[in-house]
């Protein structure tokens, strides 16, 4: 795990080459540096004097004694290197490809196994040059995130590295005709669709590009292809991606209803998909994101996935369900009738290298994601590239995308309300009393223009200047405000404050049952405290909400701060923003209505005395676990995601008889543009 930042540090510059080839990683700034030169216009060659040195003269396998697997991944990429069956250049990549994942996963090997500096900055310049773009900026950013030596890079952000994945076609169209004529434009993109498409009044939530990126960040985290041979395990994994994606489901929910639609209907296999897509966005190479018309029906994917294959994996996923056990591979029963079990499904359903019985159970969502996607062209006979849902950077941009992960949310919901409510002694918390809860500020949301830059979009050359080109988007923010708790504790204990913020009433007004309502709740925040015996009066920002995470800085303010600070010029604080996996601050409410749009705030304060690492995440403000955990580490919560609504409460009077337990109606306002 201690290499693959060495990997990125090859790109500085030629003073600061010798402290380089040394046992000890350079510092941040250096790191960061590194990195953002590696990124930079990753579709054209090295224009760095080290890295091209490198590329041009460092033999990988010269000497197998550099890697800890004595050279069998090098010796492996090589050998796919010089048998021309690596995915050339200027080619579009994508995960779900099997072939392409392997490819990109033979480099993050090689970076993985790199011993020392030296070994790992020269493969990176070697091998940049080399294979794939796509290929190579996947491995790069898993290997950055999963390395020790990344702790406080910064990856730039996604929508700016390769912005063809973000941007709509004509704003890119317009980018190139700047860059033509030598005219600096800034460019207005829209969303796709038009008022006539109901779901044009919720692209803003799944077309945002923060939104993205938390999203194939997430992925990038807790990768399905993960192997515990990389150095540590992935804790809750499965049941990190139920949550993740459950909530991402009853976010755009709660944005439905905000602007009187009704909640999504999940995915059927003998159904037609009733939304169409015409994403409106060009591959940077290889032709045109396909459309998918309206009401389509699900055809096999010849020599992929058939349409019965899902049938049966999900049918057999319920029966495992219903019996409460999970058949593994080798015949055992695994009892999923306990608090451990949503993680052993979400296993299955992905399914990832965890499931216990992949051939059995199938997985239901990676191929879903394959079979919804292939609509288009299901048979090849257009031979179109990849779909929006066959990248984890595009996926959310199609509406069926949420109705996929309804029907999935169901199945983990079938599983939860399969097990016995809590008790008032298992949500209870003797000696603790939440008299008050309250919001200062009010809750008000708006949207607001965000400009990004466009240069990586267009090619360069030497014989044609720069301009300047970027895209504003509209997006959806909120103002701040702070939460108020007052608390009485009889003595002094470890707690841990868990918010949620619940719409209140269904698209026809009705207003949801305690029970019909808990499953739609949105976690908006979970933090540690240490309560002192008597009154606590606990104040705590929305920005420093353990759900969210600060909008990434541009690419451009990466690469001048990083040049600053190695020059010892800058205070930038880059560890501040070094994860991107959580939802947006801005968008942590949901959008509301003018006239202010009701939900419910649930507060519950449980007792943290079990989780081992409650005194240093007192401390912690910005650290995003709720939804993606930490990285290496156990997650910090030992009770069930969702605790104390995730399973069935039939009775609500049993979740508020404890003094630890309370709620209050919130509005949250719409005010338009800002």
């Amino acid at each position: 795990m201690k290499l693959v930042l060495a990997v990125l540090c090859l790109a500085v510059g030629a003073s600061a080459w010798p402290q380089w080839l040394s046992d000890s990683p350079p510092d941040l700034a250096h790191r960061q540096q590194t990195v953002n030169r590696l990124l930079y216009r990753s579709t054209e060659p090295l224009r760095f004097d080290e890295l091209e040195a490198a590329a041009a003269n460092f033999h990988p396998d010269a000497d197998t004694s550099l890697y800890k697997d004595d050279g069998v991944a090098v010796k492996r990429l090589l050998k796919e290197l010089e048998d021309h069956r690596l995915l050339e250049k200027h080619h579009w990549f994508s995960l779900f490809n099997t072939r392409q994942r392997e490819e990109a996963l033979m480099l993050f090997d090689v970076l993985m196994n790199s011993k020392t500096w030296e070994t790992a900055v020269n493969n990176a310049a070697y091998f940049r040059e080399r294979v794939n773009e796509g290929e190579f900026v996947y491995a790069l950013y898993a290997a950055v995130i999963h390395s020790d030596l990344g702790t406080g890079i910064v990856l730039p952000p996604l929508y700016e590295v390769t912005p063809h994945m973000f941007t709509n076609s004509e704003v890119i169209q317009k980018a190139y005709t700047a860059k033509m004529t030598q005219t600096p434009g800034k460019f207005s993109m829209e969303f796709t669709g038009s008022k006539k498409n109901s779901e044009q009044r919720v692209a803003y939530f799944g077309e945002d590009i923060g939104m993205n990126v938390h999203h194939v960040t997430w992925h990038l985290d807790f990768p399905f292809w993960w192997n515990d041979a990389y150095g540590y395990h992935l804790d809750r994994k499965g049941e990190l991606f139920f949550w993740a994606h459950h909530q991402l489901t009853v976010r755009f929910d709660a944005e439905r209803l905000s602007n009187n639609l009704d909640v999504v209907d999940e995915l059927y296999w003998d159904r037609p998909i009733k939304e169409g897509f015409a994403p409106h966005t060009t591959y940077r190479y290889g032709g045109e994101f396909p459309t998918r018309p309206d009401n389509a029906r699900f055809e096999d994917v010849d020599g992929i996935v058939r349409v019965r294959d899902m049938i049966i994996h999900e049918s057999r996923i319920r029966d495992a369900i219903a019996q409460g056990y999970i058949t593994a591979a080798d015949g055992t029963k695994i009892d999923i009738r306990n608090s451990e079990g949503i993680d052993h499904l979400g296993d299955i359903i992905e399914s990832s290298l965890y499931s216990p019985n992949a051939q059995y159970y199938g997985a239901l969502h990676n191929s879903a994601h394959v079979i919804l996607g292939r609509q288009a062209d299901p048979h090849g006979k257009f031979n179109l590239p990849p779909s929006v849902m066959e990248h984890f950077e595009t996926a959310t941009r199609d509406p069926a995308f949420f109705r996929l992960h309804k029907y999935m949310d169901n199945i983990f919901k079938e599983h939860k309300d399969s097990l016995p409510p809590y008790t008032a002694e298992e949500i209870g918390f003797p000696g603790v009393h939440l008299t008050s809860i309250g919001v200062e500020g009010k809750l008000e949301t708006f949207f607001e223009d965000f400009e990004f830059d466009l240069r990586m979009a267009v090619d360069s050359s030497e014989s044609v200047k720069e301009v300047a080109v970027s895209a504003t988007v509209s997006r959806l923010n909120h103002n701040d405000f702070t939460y108020e708790f007052d608390i009485k504790s009889d003595v002094a204990k470890h707690a841990v404050v868990r918010v949620f913020l619940c719409p209140r009433r269904d698209s026809n007004g009705i207003i949801y049952t305690f029970e019909e309502g808990r499953w739609n709740c949105i976690e908006m925040d979970k933090f540690w405290t240490k309560l002192s015996a008597g009154d606590n009066v606990i104040k705590r920002k929305s920005s420093d909400s353990s759900v969210t995470v600060p909008d990434v800085p541009s690419f451009q303010t990466l690469i001048t701060e990083a040049d600053k600070a190695v020059a010892g010029s800058s205070d930038f604080d880059f560890a501040h923003y070094a994860r991107s996996c959580g939802i947006p601050n801005r968008m942590l409410l949901p959008k509301g209505t003018e006239n202010g749009m009701e939900f419910a705030l649930v507060v519950s304060v449980t007792d943290g005395e079990s989780d081992e690492q409650h005194d240093a995440l007192e401390d912690a403000t910005t650290e995003s676990h709720t939804q993606c955990g930490i990285h290496g580490e156990k997650y910090p919560d030992h009770q069930p995601m969702g605790f104390p609504l995730d399973r069935p409460i039939p009775d609500e009077r049993v979740f508020l008889s404890s003094d630890n337990n309370a709620y209050t109606i919130v509005k949250v306002y719409f005010k338009g543009e800002h």
